[in-house]
């Protein structure tokens, strides 16, 4: 396929092109501290998608971008202003519809690069599972180089941290005002099994953080945030060749029996 990018693509483009894999980014719209935008999710995600789609077409991986989703699940941000939420019903519903269109075209291999923490889509891959013959895989991006992290960042990133923010500096500096940064420790639980780990609730995040960030960005630096993006972007790029490559059957991704 001579364009990658189904956006920017034509009629002449997509004619009598075999597409092996689609990928969709997914990401929020939610503040992230005072210095980063609301579309911090969605925009990361769909630069880091058209990085790797660019490098994977280019390496022969037959590969179309799809159009974003800019919504998430945010329903425990909604005490900040403008926060929009949608249910995991309606990413079930939206993502099927676009699994149901792939198939109907014959593209039966489906990458969910998602950028939002909140959207926990792997129960809709369970869902998904034997209703479809795509074969629908998720990729949360900011995990991908989690081996490397420590050689890179010296603080962890919960939101809005060291880590995202550095990524924003390196991916779109223009959007990034590090001088409306307010740096304060979020609340910790009253609840000491919560504090420890192994008692999971949903965090009310007004509770959590005033400023809607979780973790210290001010280490953040151009440089971490190309260290790390080039490292994510190569191996999602060899992912998308490999499975480009792929033969489906019953048992993928383990060996055909």
């Amino acid at each position: 396929m001579p364009e990658w990018n189904l956006l920017r693509a034509t009629l002449a483009d997509v004619e009598g092109a075999r597409v092996e894999v689609g990928v969709i980014p997914l990401g929020a719209t939610e503040p992230h501290n005072y210095h980063l935008p609301y579309g911090n999710d969605f925009i990361a995600t769909t630069k880091i998608a058209e990085l790797a789609c660019e490098r994977a077409a280019d390496a022969g991986a037959r590969v179309v971008l799809l159009p974003g989703c800019p919504y998430g699940v945010d329903k425990n941000l909604l005490h900040f202003p403008l926060v929009i939420h949608v249910s995991l019903f309606t990413l079930n519903a939206l993502l099927t519809d676009v699994i149901r269109s792939l198939e109907r075209h014959g593209v039966h291999k489906l990458v969910l690069l998602n950028g939002h923490g909140g959207n926990t889509l792997k129960p809709l891959l369970r869902e998904w599972f034997a209703e479809t013959p795509v074969f629908v895989s998720l990729i949360d991006w900011w995990k991908v180089g989690a081996d490397v992290y420590t050689e890179i960042f010296t603080a962890p990133d919960d939101h809005a941290g060291e880590m995202e923010t550095s990524v924003a500096l390196a991916l779109y500096p223009e959007l990034v005002r590090m001088d409306r940064l307010v740096w304060q420790p979020p609340e910790q639980p009253v609840l000491k099994g919560v504090r420890e780990g192994w008692v999971q609730v949903t965090r009310p995040w007004h509770g959590l953080t005033r400023t809607s960030g979780t973790a210290d960005p001010r280490a953040a630096t151009a440089e971490k945030g190309r260290r790390y993006v080039d490292v994510v972007v190569e191996r999602i790029a060899q992912y998308l060749v490999e499975l480009s490559e792929a033969t489906l059957h019953d048992a993928f991704p383990y060996p055909e029996r």
